[in-house]
């Protein structure tokens, strides 16, 4: 671990007085010529042991917002140590994040089944995640302008909430409501996580940084799918959610305080001001109101979902897509979509996109690529655990195994990816060894995701396919953040991240779509006729298609449904992926060792 600091600010010592003689300005500009020469490394060693010693050697970019500010401040003030204990406290938050995601992909489907509505698990998913992508923008935006520690703690606070309420729902529509909450909340919190440690490392460094704290996916990729099976079988998939509730808070507040600490730590040493906006309690929420853009906000999260659920809800409509609903969900969605664009380029006083940030080729690029791959994968992944445990006949822990082969695979890989950027500067050669390894595996997939087909060979494309996963995400987060300055990290990497939830919402209603016109169809051709009267109960209740003995013509007629589905499902998600070839012209090859971003004790 190195500590770095961006290059000095004209101006950062003090000035000589009027009076000031001219053997005394001789003297200074000599000083000055040897402090462009030495001070990099002095003030690094010399900040390391005590920031208060030389205060005057940094200060925070003195046009920035006052989130950035406050943000470069924090890292001015605080020591070695204190970063070290912030980097462990995330990885401890991420243990706790990654666990508690592990055990709810792996009861969702149990939760949904209670209720008799297995095949809406897409709903959820997509609904949780249109109000994601419309959250990361006024999120970078509360960064930005109110700072770090106040943006971390909101989306913590909707992370909980939606813990109990999820442990405590009695109806679908309250787990749906419970699942916004969460979905906002833990997308939230990881995002506000990525901009601290963004912060706090070096462009260099930072894929590694990345990387290491990604590691507790390693563990919870087994303990999860175990405590799951744990919590379904012995306990109630209730307490998976309510244990959380209680754990999750207390791992993640010390983050919280550091950062306040060391804020009033930095005000009292003259870095940064307190704030005293002077405005009463309504120009208060009214300049919060036009800041962070809640028109723009409501116009497209609520555009987005009317739009994207009729896609889900279609197949259980009276008259399928011909239903008044359906088509008016699908117009009124479209055109809020178009109120937002219209409102946003001509109405919006602070847009929730930057224009500078829309017509960067490097971040468009890997937007692009993300959300090429996040629809890709979400063609198939939200049913992959439902097809292991109804085709291949295994446990739940077993099929969270396989499933999060993902979490495993990337916890390691980027490690050493992160490495490589570190050695050599730069990223880009290693797209063009994730995107054909990844369309490769994903073919193979096809093959291999139907009945009477080895589990081993469906791990075998699983690792390959998180090789170029994980490859992809690490990617273009590096890629955007490269791209612009300190300022501007929060809003590209939130533009990353709705485009990126975008392009996993539309791939479940890809997947949505395709599951209700091919698995309901193939229960009717595969079923016994004896059967077809129970079709409701098999087609929305995991339970039930599990209820019935392997190797019975009911369950071979299910196996045989979801190999159908399934099929096309990826069929969908590869021939998407070629597009990345095209996405990848679009990136500059950004050599990182040239890119200063962040000052203070970093790492």
């Amino acid at each position: 671990m190195t500590m770095s600091f961006s290059r000095l600010r004209p101006g950062a010592f003090r000035e000589s007085a009027a009076n000031t003689t001219l053997d005394d300005n001789v003297v200074k500009r000599k000083q000055e010529k040897l402090d462009k020469e030495s001070v990099v490394s002095s003030v690094e060693t010399n900040h390391a042991e005590s920031s208060s010693q030389h205060p005057q050697e940094e200060i925070p970019t003195e046009d920035a917002q006052r989130g950035v500010k406050k943000a470069e401040a924090v890292t001015l003030t605080w020591s070695k140590t204190t970063l070290i204990a912030v980097f462990v406290n995330v990885w401890f938050l991420y243990f706790v994040n990654a666990l508690q995601s592990a055990i709810s992909s792996s009861l969702i489907p149990f939760v949904t089944s209670e209720f008799s509505s297995h095949s809406l698990i897409n709903v959820i998913y997509i609904v949780g995640s249109a109000m994601s992508a419309a959250t990361y923008i006024p999120l970078a935006k509360v960064l930005d302008v109110w700072g770090r520690a106040e943006g971390y703690l909101i989306m913590c606070i909707f992370a909980t909430l939606g813990l109990i309420l999820m442990a405590t729902c009695n109806s679908l529509a309250t787990f749906c409501a419970a699942h916004v909450f969460y979905s906002v909340g833990f997308g939230g919190m990881v995002f506000a996580i990525g901009i601290i440690v963004s912060d706090a490392s070096h462009m260099k460094n930072r894929a590694l940084a990345f990387a290491f704290i990604n590691t507790p996916y390693i563990i919870t990729a087994f303990a999860g799918a175990k405590a799951a099976e744990g919590f379904y079988q012995d306990i109630s998939w209730r307490w998976g959610y309510g244990t959380f509730a209680i754990i999750f808070p207390v791992v993640a507040a010390p983050i919280f305080f550091v950062l306040k600490y060391n804020l009033r730590k930095a005000e009292k040493e003259g870095l940064v001001d307190r704030e005293e906006s002077g405005r009463t309690i309504f120009q208060n929420i009214w300049h919060y109101f036009i800041e962070f853009d809640i028109g723009g906000v409501i116009l497209f999260s609520v555009g987005l979902t009317v739009f994207l659920l009729p896609f889900n809800l279609a197949s259980s409509a009276p008259n399928g897509w011909g239903s008044d609903y359906i088509i008016a969900m699908i117009v009124v969605g479209f055109v809020l979509l178009v109120a937002f664009s219209i409102y946003e380029k001509f109405l919006a006083r602070t847009p929730m996109l930057d224009i500078s940030i829309l017509t960067d080729r490097t971040i468009v690029g890997a937007c692009l690529l993300n959300a090429t791959y996040m629809i890709s994968y979400y063609c198939w992944g939200n049913y992959f655990t439902s097809f292991l445990q109804v085709v291949n006949n295994i446990t739940i822990a077993e099929a969270g195994y396989i499933s999060h082969t993902f979490e495993v695979v990337s916890g390691l890989l980027l490690l050493g990816v992160g490495y490589s950027m570190r050695k050599t500067g730069y990223f880009k050669w290693l797209l063009y060894i994730a995107i054909p390894l990844y369309i490769l595996a994903q073919g193979l997939m096809i093959y291999f995701r139907r009945p009477n087909q080895s589990v081993g060979f469906l791990v075998m494309c699983q690792v390959f396919i998180s090789i170029g996963g994980s490859v992809f995400i690490m990617l273009g987060q590096v890629a955007v953040l490269a791209a612009v300055d300190h300022q501007h990290v929060a809003v590209a990497l939130a533009f990353l991240y709705v485009v990126g939830t975008i392009g996993s919402a539309l791939g479940a209603t890809i997947c949505g779509a395709i599951w209700s016109n091919t698995f309901r169809p193939a229960l009717m051709n595969f079923l016994p006729e004896s059967e077809l009267p129970n079709i409701v109960y098999i087609y929305s209740d995991l339970t039930t298609q599990l209820s019935y003995e392997v190797g019975s013509p009911t369950r071979i007629a299910i196996q045989e449904a979801y190999g159908y589905a399934q099929t096309r499902m990826l069929a969908a998600g590869t021939a998407i992926m070629a597009l990345c070839f095209i996405w990848t012209l679009l990136i500059r090859n950004i050599n990182l060792t040239k890119v200063e971003q962040v000052k203070g004790v970093v790492f």
